[in-house]
């Protein structure tokens, strides 16, 4: 009998796991080796005392994309990948006292948004009713296909694209549309922040990323009932039950190639493998300088500028905060200077907006019946050298600032347990380079032409994740790992 067909995978991040699934179902022996000592990448958990945290991704949008992974393994999902709807999108907090709720029924948003800010129904529906159209109208070509395979080009969807052209923004910025669409500054801002959805600046992206609200308003917010971890959990075990080996604390030194062929791989122990694919869930830059540093790399995709990174404080909080939700945004009075801060000066702007998810609010069990699980965030840049020491003293006295203003409450003295991390610990334990969390940012028109392809530099060597075509956040690296799973030929 002849051996099967072999797989390696470097990187056990949500890409890779959803790459190993598909390998496995196409007929591929695959082994996915992750230095760290647990799967998922920015996607896993962690414990502090009484409090659970999700250490990195917080929103979930898409669920299809983790169900049909079960489908396509013949399993039903809602065996094994529970999670329920939210009703509402996120919380908004101003500083002079406003407070919105984004209602996850567009009809009831756009209601909400005009008793509160003054903004007519009329506007916020039709921004949602564009965010769609551009979605509809892209996605089958933009995010579900390959940009580097000519096959895509020839695709129906293709002419949808080209119809819609007028109404994509390319050559507008999200800023811009968002100011001659709507009337109040604050609803500006809100929209605003979808840019951050990939790291980007709402003043430099283009107008195409206003279809990104469509993810909340057209299709949901959810939230997995055993926590975000459990997209990370229930897939590995997916994969698992497929034959896919996974290879914990086994970092991978160099990818081995003769004659534009991936040999195999070489670890750090000095083992070296044996692999008919290889497919790298690493950051494309460490790929290239790192595990095949004597291949010429396609400098003008490593070049391209950074998406923003984060600075995140996990407090276990002993206090209730009935007015916070699962999602809650506190805006800085500054945005165009918070964002000029982030991709000009690369530095921590004083006054940042700030970010706080309570997955307590619906899970039992994640913090004592007394207290919160705060994950708070503020957008950071990435990594160049800056005192992330004193940047970290800063800033945890600016998010206390802010939450006490918004608020009405200093927080510190109820903070029981902390944790936080920073753009050099998000390189350290997940390779992004410089810590940024989606790769390269969005702030140009051929933003999405230039990430590096799915297909690699060798001729049976693939790359998927956030650095990767289509781009970083859960629903794109699940695409990402998809695009691979299809790419790569039947064992």
């Amino acid at each position: 009998m002849a051996k099967p067909a072999v797989a390696n995978i470097i990187g056990s991040g949500i890409a890779g796991i959803a790459a190993a699934i598909r390998l496995a179902q196409k007929g591929y022996a695959v082994t996915v080796f992750e230095a760290n000592a647990y799967p998922g990448g920015k996607l896993s958990e962690f414990q502090l005392g009484a409090y659970r945290f999700d250490a990195g991704p917080s929103l979930f949008t898409l669920p299809h994309l983790v169900e049909e992974l079960f489908l396509l393994c013949g399993e039903n999902p809602e065996e094994h990948f529970p999670y329920l709807k939210k009703d509402e999108s996120c919380r908004y907090f101003w500083e002079d006292g406003t407070r919105l709720t984004a209602h996850a029924e567009p009809e009831a948003f756009a209601s909400e948004a005009e008793r509160v800010l003054g903004e007519p129904a009329a506007h916020t529906l039709e921004h949602i009713a564009l965010a769609k159209k551009q979605y509809e109208a892209t996605s089958g070509f933009f995010l579900e296909r390959s940009l580097h395979d000519w096959r895509t080009y020839a695709r129906p969807e293709v002419l949808k694209t080209l119809a819609a052209v007028p109404s994509l923004g390319l050559t507008s910025t999200m800023d811009r549309i968002h100011r001659k669409q709507f009337q109040t500054d604050k609803m500006v801002q809100l929209f605003n922040r979808y840019a951050t959805f990939n790291g980007s600046s709402p003043y430099q992206a283009p107008g195409t990323l206003c279809m990104i609200p469509h993810l909340e308003f057209g299709v949901g917010t959810f939230l997995p009932k055993r926590g975000m971890v459990d997209i990370t959990n229930s897939l590995v075990a997916l994969a698992q039950r497929q034959g896919v080996v996974f290879r914990f604390g086994e970092r991978v030194t160099a990818i081995r190639y003769a004659s534009n062929r991936a040999l195999g791989l070489t670890l750090e122990s000095g083992e070296e493998t044996q692999a008919d694919v290889v497919v790298s869930n690493m950051d494309v830059t460490p790929t290239y300088r790192r595990l095949l540093p004597a291949l010429k790399a396609p400098e003008k995709t490593l070049r391209q500028e950074r998406s923003s990174s984060a600075f995140i404080f996990y407090w276990g909080v002993r206090k209730r905060f009935p007015e916070l939700n699962l999602h809650n945004i506190l805006f800085s009075e500054d945005y165009p200077g918070e964002f000029k801060a982030l991709f000009d000066t690369k530095v921590l702007f004083p006054d940042p907006t700030v970010y706080i998810n309570i997955t307590s609010k619906d899970i039992p069990g994640e913090a004592p019946q007394d207290g919160e699980n705060w994950f708070v965030m503020v957008n950071a840049p990435a990594d160049y050298g800056q005192d992330w020491n004193a940047l970290r003293a800063q800033v945890r006295a600016s998010v206390l600032a802010k939450v006490e203003r918004v608020l009405g409450v200093d927080v510190t003295p109820f903070i029981e347990v902390e944790d936080y991390l920073d753009p050099p610990r998000i390189q350290s334990r997940t390779s992004s380079d410089r810590g940024a969390l989606y790769g390269s940012s969005s702030n140009s028109t051929m933003a999405a032409f230039l990430r590096h392809p799915n297909r690699g530099p060798l001729k049976n060597l693939y790359v998927c994740g956030g650095s990767a075509h289509p781009g970083g956040g859960i629903p794109l690296c699940l695409l990402s790992g998809k695009i691979v799973g299809e790419a790569v030929p039947q064992a």
